[in-house]
């Protein structure tokens, strides 16, 4: 089998990709076979991991054309052509252009639309500032009960939908918009805005939803998909945009009449 790399280092060289051969394992990860290079091959390769449990995210880069987990992607379905997520193309995918045969090699890149620091390492502070803008803090409504804050069933099956969110920025790697608006808040935090908006225990749901009734929020969005195809959690982003686009349209219709 062989991977082919993204490598990248600005103190010593320019992009470039590197392949390596090996005999895979059953149920190998992409993320065991880039352990296996550092051990075997190159322990300078770069890259991000944590958990290896596909629940904190750490580990999204750029798989066969895809942003995935690497911890949760196996090689032998992928080289099968078993894994396929069809996705709406989008430049920073094209532009690479390296030569690479998906039924013999597995091509292995950085997150796209975010600065690599080093071979698989991006840079995720644009991606955390969008996250900050929303302002991610629970904000409950006064006075506190005595025991506890109680919700609807109906209300908690909508809000667990946004909550799976583990912010790996595969769904912003994913969208087309961010890779040619970088102002744009990107799907993540817009998912997350509306999760916060919709809670009924919040004190301030409407509030949320104005926060991103601005160019770059709510309506920057143009519905490809491509972030809800990719979210390892099954988030759907396009869904909360366009649910919060018809309120804030409701609520300026009203207001004219």
């Amino acid at each position: 089998m062989k991977l082919k790399v993204y490598r990248y280092n600005k103190k010593l060289d320019s992009p470039h990709y590197t392949t390596f051969k090996f005999r895979p394992k059953p149920g190998m990860t992409i993320l065991e076979a880039l352990f296996q290079i550092q051990k075997q091959f190159d322990d300078s390769l770069a890259f991000h991991y944590s958990c290896r449990g596909a629940v904190c995210g750490t580990c999204a880069m750029l798989i066969n054309k895809v942003p995935r987990l690497a911890c949760r992607t196996q090689l032998m379905p992928l080289l099968k052509g078993e894994l396929k997520i069809n996705l709406i193309s989008y430049h920073t995918i094209e532009e690479t252009n390296v030569p690479w045969d998906p039924e013999e090699e597995i091509l292995i890149e950085p997150l796209p639309h975010l600065p690599v620091i080093k071979d698989l390492i991006v840079d995720m502070s644009t991606f955390f500032k969008y996250y900050k803008f929303i302002e991610p803090v629970f904000k409950p409504a006064n006075p506190a009960p005595e025991k506890e804050r109680l919700i609807e069933p109906n209300a908690l099956t909508e809000l667990e939908l946004y909550t799976n969110c583990i912010l790996c920025a595969a769904c912003f790697g994913a969208c087309p918009v961010d890779g040619k608006n970088p102002e744009y808040l990107g799907p993540a935090a817009l998912a997350k805005l509306y999760r916060f908006h919709i809670d009924p225990r919040e004190s301030n749901g409407s509030e949320r939803l104005e926060l991103a009734n601005i160019p770059n929020g709510w309506w920057a969005c143009e519905f490809y998909g491509n972030c809800t195809r990719v979210c390892p959690k099954g988030v759907p982003p396009t869904i909360g945009i366009a649910k919060a686009r018809k309120e804030i349209g409701n609520k300026v219709k009203s207001q004219e009449d």
